[in-house]
């Protein structure tokens, strides 16, 4: 950088919001967007550490401050370039990664000074270079003979997908919806992350050589056809099976699980099916939970037109493991959050009509770590209400082909990566996996940050 002091005059600015009163009736994303002169002067502010802790603590290890001064320099093809030796998907991972948890949250700026706006930067450079006709490019040109099929089309596979394709193996995808993207697609509403944004990457798969086999439910006579035409197989299935909270009433009419509402909504949103059995408009809406899935249900929610919507976390606010931006954009929503309430009972006659709520106090922490919160003795009330959502977030839900396929599996029901030969190996040497089944619910950051790194391992078992 020209002077390596400019973060001294020039502040962390992030791009513009559109007005709350269009937020809230438009699924629209709700950044405006950036110029080019405020992309260069905010990439200026980027110190080039000789050890740069944002590049290691993002889980892709992003040449963060190489693409930064092509950005500040204006030669974003040569950023866009560079964004895709590490990651698949940066235009997304800019949209949806909590960068003050990562990459944002380890910059040197943040001793002193604020963070330099690498999310917003990264999504400009792609966004920008897509629009002037980048394509990813191949590393080699000639396909080899060998087919690797890839059970899910979330981000996990499709990392995996596009990393092999650009290495000329020739690569299959089968998933079960209609649409790539998994989560990314149907649990990520649109104000986060606009469809065409992962339709578009679906047409640059394509284009590469990437073959999808949607609407397509992978049992066990699928996979023993897809097990025999293949050299390898990926599984990027995702955890899709939602956390029960065991709450007392939660059989009521009223009462939906996380998933399947952002789903649903995504659906409508599509393709205009009838949507109304998850049309909260007009009514009181509370949502149980404090992670990003749950502020994706009070955004969704709110843009339904719901009277009103509150977000109910049996913890403080600090120690919500939500992205911090969007607790912010709902509190901005005007979502209300009832911070140490727990859940105790959903009260009505068939139908939820009340939900009884209890104080909390932040104890010791638990086996997890983190402060266990305890009920304060006569603390209960109630809450009138109309719809409760339940958003404790997802566990995993193996498929039978998978023990079918004597792949271990551990008690959580994980799938167990116990062959040390390739990292990603499953117990059955022909089957790699990453993503959320491997690890449990997480960011999907992590699972094309695996999806990629099973890609490189699948080419060496193919080689052999």
């Amino acid at each position: 950088m020209s002077t390596n002091f400019e973060f001294i005059d020039i502040k962390r600015i992030e791009p513009e919001t559109k007005p709350i009163s269009e937020r809230k009736i438009d699924f629209g994303e709700i950044y405006e967007t950036q110029n080019i002169d405020s992309v260069k002067e905010q990439s200026s502010r980027c110190l080039d550490c000789g050890n740069p802790y944002c590049e290691w603590k993002c889980p892709l290890h992003n040449y963060i401050p190489d693409w930064l001064k092509l950005a500040q320099e204006g030669s974003i093809q040569e950023a866009a370039d560079l964004c895709h030796e590490t990651n698949s998907f940066p235009e997304i991972c800019g949209r949806i990664c909590p960068q003050e948890k990562l990459c944002e949250g380890a910059c040197t700026l943040n001793t002193g000074y604020e963070a330099v706006t690498i999310g917003q930067i990264e999504k400009y450079i792609t966004d920008k270079a897509l629009a002037e006709g980048w394509k990813p490019k191949k590393y080699v040109e000639n396909f080899s003979t060998q087919t690797v099929s890839i059970i899910g089309a979330g981000p996990a596979g499709l990392a995996c997908a596009e990393n092999l394709i650009r290495r000329g193996v020739k690569c299959t995808v089968y998933d079960r919806y209609s649409e790539i993207g998994g989560l990314l697609t149907y649990g990520i509403p649109e104000f986060k992350l606009e469809k065409n944004i992962v339709l578009k990457r679906r047409e640059l798969l394509e284009e590469l050589g990437v073959k999808f086999v949607l609407n397509y439910e992978v049992n066990d006579a699928r996979m023993s056809e897809i097990e025999h035409k293949s050299d390898a197989i990926f599984l990027g299935l995702g955890t899709y099976e939602s956390i029960k909270g065991n709450i007392s009433g939660d059989k009521k009419d009223g009462v939906v699980e996380a998933l399947p509402y952002l789903i649903k909504n995504t659906e409508y949103l599509m393709s205009d099916e009838d949507a109304e059995s998850i049309n909260f408009s007009g009514k009181k809406v509370v949502v149980l939970g404090g992670g990003d899935t749950a502020m994706d249900c009070v955004r969704t929610a709110v843009r339904q037109q719901a009277a009103k919507v509150t977000c109910v976390y049996r913890r403080d606010k600090e120690n919500m493991p939500g992205s911090v931006k969007e607790i912010k954009h709902a509190i901005e929503e005007g979502v209300e959050f009832l911070f140490n309430s727990q859940p105790l009972e959903i009260i009505g006659n068939g139908k939820v009509r009340q939900l009884k709520i209890g104080q909390t106090k932040l104890g010791k922490p638990d086996s997890s770590g983190r402060r266990k919160p305890m009920l304060v003795e006569g603390s209960e009330k109630t809450l009138e209400i109309d719809k409760l959502v339940i958003a404790f977030g997802y566990e995993a839900d193996p498929q039978s082909f998978v023990s079918k396929n004597d792949i271990k599996i551990s008690e959580r029901g994980l799938i167990a990566l116990e062959n040390k030969e390739y990292k990603y190996q499953t117990s059955n040497p022909k089957f790699f996996a990453g993503g959320d089944m491997i690890i449990g619910s997480s960011l999907a950051v992590h699972a094309i940050a695996h999806g990629r790194d099973a890609a490189k391992e699948i080419i060496k078992f193919l080689k052999t």
